[in-house]
């Protein structure tokens, strides 16, 4: 069996945790819904927040991968100030995707790059992957 995972960060292709998803089947880049605000955690992670008013659409990669993979290999690679949720993308439809946990939002930099995390972190002069 097999989940819809969408990953704007460190999971996304050449990324430092894209490991586990490098085997699974790659459905796109694609855009969530415009219902997300976009933050970075240190320039080392990104993390969304919903938002009922002032969201806009986060670039992303959208993958198909197994519960398997999901839950042994790649959550545990997530952040502690992440955690799964169920996100709307631009089209409508829905996939499993992190979020940033409310309590860890304080003293964190928006990230409104049309790029998204990648845009952002070339824009600042750091490392992409």
């Amino acid at each position: 069996m097999s989940v819809r995972m969408f990953v704007n960060g460190q999971a996304m292709s050449g990324g430092s945790i894209h490991g586990p998803l490098a085997a699974a089947r790659f459905l796109g880049r694609v855009h969530t819904a415009p219902r997300y605000r976009f933050w970075s955690f240190d320039d080392e992670f990104p993390g969304l927040e919903p938002v009922t008013t002032g969201g806009y659409p986060v670039p992303g990669e959208l993958y198909e991968v197994s519960y398997a993979v999901l839950r042994d290999r790649l959550l545990p690679l997530e952040p502690p100030e992440l955690e799964l949720t169920v996100i709307e993308l631009a089209d409508g439809s829905g996939s499993l995707s992190m979020r940033a946990r409310a309590d860890a939002l304080a003293g964190r930099v928006e990230i409104r790059h049309s790029s998204g995390w990648l845009g952002y972190l070339a824009e600042r002069g750091l490392n992409v992957r």
